[in-house]
C-alpha cells in the first residue's frame, strides 16, 4: 500500500453529475463507494470537498454579493455537501464524521485537529467542512491546510480530467499531459492547478499533490494503490 492518510479533495460541481445543480444520487453513491472500498483497505480517509455545485462566492462577488458574504454562503455549500456524503458513506456502512470550521453543532463538530486525528485513526472518515472558516479563502487552500494539520501523506485532487495538461484539454486539443510537475513549474507556466495559496502552502510544508480524473469509478483504489494514473506534483 502506496499511502497510509490521504486527503480527498473533491469539487462541488463534479457532485452534480450530469446536472446544472445540486447534487447527483447517482455521483454521490458512486463517490462513497470508492471512498468506502479504499477505507476497507485500511487508509485513513479526510475529505474536503467543495461548493461550486450550490454557490460560489468568488462568482457571487461578482453578480453584487459582498465578497464576506459570498463566502460565507460558499462555505455553507460546502456543509450541505460534506452531510450528503456522510449520509451516503455511512449507507455503504463506513462511519464518517463531519468537522466544521465554524461552530454549528449539532449539523456538525466543531474541528479541532486532534479530534481529526482521533477519528481518522479509529477509522472513520474525517469530512472537513466549511472551509478555513475564513473568507478569501478557497477549499483548495482549506484542503491544503488540513492536509498539513492531520499530516497526510498526499493530497489526493479528484477532478473532471485525468490530470494536469499545458493547457485546459477541454478547449485546447493540442495540449498535452504531465505525467509530473513541480510545484516551481506550475507557478512559472501560470498553471490553474489550485490557487497559488494552495499550491504555496503544499510546496512549504512538502505535501505532494496527485491530480487524477475521479468520475472513473475504480480510479481512486488505482492511485491509492500506487499505479500512475494522474499527474503527481513535487518539489
Amino acid at each position: 500500500m502506496k499511502f497510509k492518510r490521504i486527503l480527498l479533495k473533491l469539487s462541488g460541481e463534479s457532485l452534480m453529475g450530469n446536472k446544472q445543480h445540486g447534487i447527483d444520487d447517482q455521483r454521490l453513491s458512486e463517490y462513497a463507494e470508492q471512498i468506502a472500498e479504499i477505507t476497507r483497505m485500511g487508509i485513513q480517509v479526510g475529505i474536503v470537498i467543495g461548493g461550486g455545485n450550490i454557490f460560489r462566492g468568488l462568482s457571487g462577488a461578482g453578480r453584487g454579493f459582498d465578497r464576506i458574504k459570498g463566502d460565507q454562503m460558499g462555505m455553507l455549500a460546502t456543509v450541505i455537501n460534506s452531510l450528503a456524503l456522510s449520509s451516503a458513506l455511512e449507507t455503504k456502512g463506513v462511519k464518517a464524521r463531519v468537522l466544521t470550521a465554524v461552530r454549528m453543532e449539532p449539523i456538525g463538530e466543531f474541528y479541532t485537529r486532534d479530534k481529526a486525528v482521533e477519528a481518522l485513526e479509529r477509522g472513520e472518515v474525517a469530512i472537513f467542512s466549511a472551509g478555513t472558516g475564513n473568507p478569501y479563502f478557497t477549499t483548495d487552500t482549506g484542503s491544503s491546510l488540513r492536509g498539513i494539520e492531520i499530516k497526510a501523506d498526499v493530497m489526493l485532487k479528484g477532478t473532471r480530467v485525468d490530470g494536469i495538461y499545458t493547457a485546459d484539454p477541454e478547449k485546447d486539443p493540442t495540449a498535452t499531459k504531465f505525467d509530473e510537475i513541480t510545484y516551481d513549474e506550475i507557478y512559472n507556466r501560470g498553471l490553474k492547478v489550485m490557487d497559488l495559496t494552495a499550491t504555496t502552502m503544499c510546496k512549504e510544508n512538502n505535501l505532494p499533490i496527485i491530480v487524477f480524473d475521479m468520475d472513473t469509478v475504480g480510479n481512486l483504489v488505482k492511485v491509492v494503490s500506487g499505479e500512475k494514473i494522474g499527474t503527481y506534483v513535487h518539489n
